[in-house]
């Protein structure tokens, strides 16, 4: 079965508000990241600044075994979350793009952990390449926060 990239997109989100972090892990490439860049949308590259998050799939494989394990003391009550997101974009394919394909998705991120919430707004820049059993992985998925570069809060699950 092979989804639109926007439907694929929306499901991705879909998986994350409902924990399903194995499901979602096996939506990334073998050479997938997750970025957060420090300066949001500005930042034109993750490695000659900071970022809020960089994790290549390693990285994103041991935050997933975490989030599993009982003894994470930062889910003792767990984190929930919900994003609300605006329709996925697909933007124009870039000059080394391939068969890849880009899209922009606005959102509010909800997460919760007791009493506390957390509320962020930005908008994700997807690459998508053909493959797995939607049709597509995520080779990158960047997170441009709007409030990037302020003092934030720490997030404990995947905006």
């Amino acid at each position: 079965m092979t989804w639109a990239p926007e439907e694929f997109v929306l499901h991705e989100a879909e998986l994350i508000d409902d924990r399903r972090w194995d499901e979602w892990l096996a939506l990334f490439a073998p050479d997938g990241r997750y970025w957060i860049p420090l300066q949001g949308a500005v930042q034109s590259d993750a490695e000659s600044h900071n970022a809020l998050a960089l994790e290549d799939r390693l990285l994103l494989e041991l935050r997933v075994k975490r989030l599993h394990s009982p003894r994470a003391h930062s889910q003792h009550p767990a984190s929930r979350c919900q994003h609300v997101l605006q329709a996925p974009r697909c933007l124009p394919a870039g000059p080394h793009d391939g068969e890849a394909v880009r899209l922009r998705t606005a959102f509010l991120y909800l997460e919760s952990r007791g009493p506390q919430q957390v509320l962020l707004a930005g908008h994700c820049l997807h690459t998508l390449v053909p493959g797995g059993s939607l049709g597509w992985l995520i080779r990158e998925k960047r997170v441009n926060l709007l409030d990037a570069g302020q003092p934030l809060p720490a997030i404990q699950l995947f905006v």
